[in-house]
This record gives C-alpha cells, sequence and structure tokens, in this order.
C-alpha cells in the first residue's frame, strides 16, 4: 500500500518536471525566435539601424525611418513609404504617403489622405476609407471619417460607435477620449471609467497614465487618482519601468514612484524599447540604457 503511494507521488512529481520542462524549452525557442532588436538612427541625414549593443546592422540609406514592430519597420525612400525587414532589404515596396509601425498583425498606411490598414504582406485588410487613425491595440483601433471618433476591429466593423471629439489607442485596457473639451478614459465596451477632466491624456502603461492638469503633466492609476502630482513641463508614457519627463526644458527620466532616475539633460528623449531609449542633444541623436549611459552616441 505505502509502496503504491508513493508511486503516485512519484508519478505526479514527474509530471511537474515534464511540464516544467516542456514550458522552459517552449520559452527558450520563443526567445530564439523573437526577432532581435533593431533601433533607428541617423548618419549624415540618412536613417539606418543598430542593435542593441550600438553596432550598426543596417547601413543608413533610408530619407526617413520608424521603429521595428512584428519584425518590419516602416522607411522612407525617394518616392514613398514602405517596410525593411531587419537585415535592411524592402519586404513591402515603397508605395504609400504615410506609414506606421505594424501592430497585431496590421499597420496603419496612409494614401490620397485616406488612411487603413495593410498585413505583413503588403495587402490591405481594411481599405484606404479613414480620415483619420491609429494603431491597433488589444484588437481596437481608433477610427475618424466623418469628424467623429470611434474604434473598429480587425475586421474593419464598428466595435466602438464614433461618438468621440477625439480617441486615443487602448492600452491596460483603457483608452483616452476627449468629450466638450476635457479628457477622461473609457473601457472596451465604450463605457466611461475615469471621467472627462484632464486638458490631455495619453495612454496607460504600467498600470499608470498620462495627463495634463493646470499647464503640468502627471500621472494617474485606475481609478484617476494621483500617483504622481503634475509637476513636469512635459512628459511621456512610460515603458520599461521609466517615463521620459522635461524641467525648464531639460529631459531626463522618472521611475514610477516619480523619482529621477536619469537626470534631466537632453534637449528630446524618447520611450524606452528593450533596454534602449533615443535621446538628442540638438539636432543629434543617440541611444541610452536604463542606466542613461550611451550605446550610439549622438549623430545627425
Amino acid at each position: 500500500m505505502e509502496g503504491t503511494i508513493f508511486f503516485g507521488k512519484q508519478r505526479r512529481w514527474l509530471w511537474g518536471a515534464t511540464v516544467v520542462l516542456v514550458a522552459l524549452i517552449a520559452f527558450i525557442t520563443a526567445l530564439l525566435m523573437r526577432p532581435k532588436a533593431r533601433y533607428p538612427i541617423v548618419m549624415n541625414g540618412r536613417f539606418g539601424y543598430i542593435d542593441r549593443a550600438g553596432t550598426l546592422v543596417v547601413p543608413a540609406q533610408f530619407i526617413d525611418a520608424g521603429i521595428f514592430d512584428d519584425g518590419l519597420a516602416p522607411v522612407r525612400s525617394e518616392a514613398a513609404w514602405g517596410y525593411t525587414d531587419g537585415s535592411g532589404k524592402l519586404a513591402i515596396p515603397p508605395s504609400f504617403e504615410v506609414a506606421d509601425p505594424f501592430s497585431e498583425g496590421l499597420a496603419l498606411v496612409g494614401t490620397g489622405g485616406k488612411y487603413g490598414y495593410i498585413d505583413k504582406a503588403g495587402k490591405y485588410v481594411i481599405n484606404p476609407q479613414f480620415t483619420g487613425a491609429g494603431r491597433f491595440s488589444e484588437g481596437l483601433a481608433p477610427v475618424t471619417a466623418g469628424g467623429r471618433w470611434g474604434y473598429i476591429d480587425t475586421t474593419g466593423k464598428y466595435g466602438i460607435n464614433a461618438q468621440f471629439d477625439e480617441a486615443g489607442n487602448f492600452a491596460d485596457g483603457l483608452a483616452a477620449v476627449r468629450m466638450q473639451g476635457r479628457y477622461g478614459y473609457i473601457d472596451r465596451s465604450g463605457k466611461i471609467v475615469i471621467n472627462p477632466q484632464f486638458e490631455k491624456a495619453g495612454e496607460f502603461s504600467d498600470g499608470l497614465g498620462l495627463v495634463r492638469s493646470g499647464g503640468r503633466f502627471g500621472y494617474i492609476d485606475r481609478s484617476g487618482k494621483y500617483v504622481i502630482n503634475p509637476q513636469f513641463d512635459s512628459a511621456r508614457e512610460f515603458s520599461d519601468g521609466l517615463a521620459p519627463v522635461s524641467y525648464a526644458g531639460r529631459f531626463g527620466y522618472i521611475d514610477k514612484h516619480g523619482k529621477i532616475a536619469i537626470n534631466p539633460q537632453f534637449d528630446q528623449a524618447g520611450d524606452f524599447d528593450h533596454g534602449l531609449a533615443p535621446v538628442w542633444i540638438g539636432n543629434r541623436q543617440g541611444y541610452i540604457d536604463r542606466a542613461g549611459k550611451y550605446v550610439w552616441q549622438p549623430t545627425a
């Protein structure tokens, strides 16, 4: 009897170990298959890409360039915007007047003053028909065709009817909208969960929403209460646990408690992505790591 009990426990332990091993293999496989990070840089007026170590991996050859997502990045040639892969080869030929990074397998593109969405093969999934639009996030994208903003799903059907003066992207289940001159937040059903009361509002990230009140920027939680009081001249959303903010025209980074993590010293600063963030000194762009050290010295 005791041997049977021991054997049962052993089987459960072996099953648990097998599950852990399978999960570990899946994690390592996903890590190896994950697209390598690429960051746009400018050299002598042309754009290329570096990797996370600051090594130039795509020569500076484009007139303009955007960030990588889903393995592709928008780039502009002499004629129009297209998309490049991680090697610098064109995966989608230049044919768009406007092109955004991919998000959830679709990319916002514009031509003739109208916006639609393409897949990674460059084919339209949602034909150009909107006069304004944003990226897909959490299955929805903000669009406008007649002065009012709503949200469509990936088939092009409205998930939230057009009713707002302005609408932002969903993040953490919430999206900023403007009504009667003030910004608040809705959930994915279109219900207002934080009443319109702010002068400006950005996306939620890391559980915090960027808002402006009294001409100053701060951060609120999902209940609408301030976690970091309005005190910054300008600010952006959190990414990798840090957010760029400015005092007296100089940008640095704060942590989620509002403490300075990287001293204000830049003329402009962008979001962190896989451990690196773009910063500007004058018109020269560089990249820093989370310690504030340059990985790519500013170039123009």
